[in-house]
């Protein structure tokens, strides 16, 4: 199966939400506003987002068991999208496995995201078991999986809730399941962090960026997206129950996580 063709793909909108100064009281919310330009800032500002996304059928068909549906006898995989956004995960999914192969839950807990997630997955995938959830994953009780995605999500959550739902999401996982965690991050040293902190930037300034623009999302990101040590992740994998995990893929300070259940 393929991804949606640039056809059938929505216009792309320019992100343009840090062009002007905003107050500095002024705090990043994924409103409507985000919604419309969200592919276009993860594309110019989460480096390595694309390799990840592409990555994620191939251990969907490494770890993803099938199990008995309902009475009807067909037999599916069930897989947790959490923190969806715009569903991204989601497609990348069902545009490499046939309908009666998945189900898959996208959660997110702002109705804007959802709202435009729920119209392009129903538009590109109709055939496709996609139910598009609004909610807070810290209060959803979650269903026997195989298959948890969790891709830039723990670090909006205050850092008090995090364990909570490792915690669930290990305990809804089958065995042989796994945990994709993706986050930004910070170094413990200072020097080494100051260094990919900078080099990030000069990301964003190589994908368009200017230095109002850079300096406006920082600031309206402060207190909002709180960032953890790659060791600090480890740690909290280890203690909520995942005896082996490993961080898969990195660029710059974000890395992807992989924790076998």
């Amino acid at each position: 199966m393929s991804q949606p063709t640039p056809d059938t793909a929505p216009a792309i909108q320019h992100d343009t939400l840090f062009t002007t100064p905003l107050d500095k009281a002024a705090r990043f919310s994924f409103d409507e506003q985000v919604v419309a330009c969200f592919p276009d800032m993860i594309r110019r500002s989460v480096p390595g987002y694309g390799q990840v996304l592409a990555m994620l059928p191939i251990f969907a068909r490494r770890h993803c068991k099938y199990r008995q549906q309902g009475d009807s006898g067909q037999r599916v995989s069930r897989i947790y999208d959490l923190g969806c956004s715009l569903g991204a995960a989601s497609m990348t999914l069902a545009g490499e496995f046939d309908p009666q192969d998945l189900q898959i839950k996208a959660i997110d807990i702002s109705p804007a995201m959802t709202s435009e997630a729920t119209t392009l997955l129903s538009d590109n995938y109709p055939e496709h078991d996609i139910e598009v959830i609004t909610a807070d994953i810290r209060d959803v009780e979650l269903e026997p999986c195989d298959m948890v995605i969790l891709n830039l999500t723990l670090q909006f959550l205050p850092a008090a809730d995090r364990v909570a739902v490792l915690e669930k999401i290990y305990a809804a996982l089958s065995e042989g399941g796994i945990l994709v965690l993706t986050e930004k991050t910070h170094a413990f040293d200072e020097q080494y962090d100051a260094w990919l902190v900078e080099r990030y930037y000069d990301f964003k300034r190589a994908n368009g960026y200017t230095e109002m623009e850079i300096s406006g999302k920082r600031n309206a990101l402060e207190n909002v997206l709180i960032t953890d040590t790659l060791d600090e992740h480890h740690a909290r994998l280890d203690q909520v129950g995942f005896k082996r995990h490993l961080t898969w893929f990195q660029f710059l300070n974000f890395v992807s996580i992989v924790a076998f259940k």
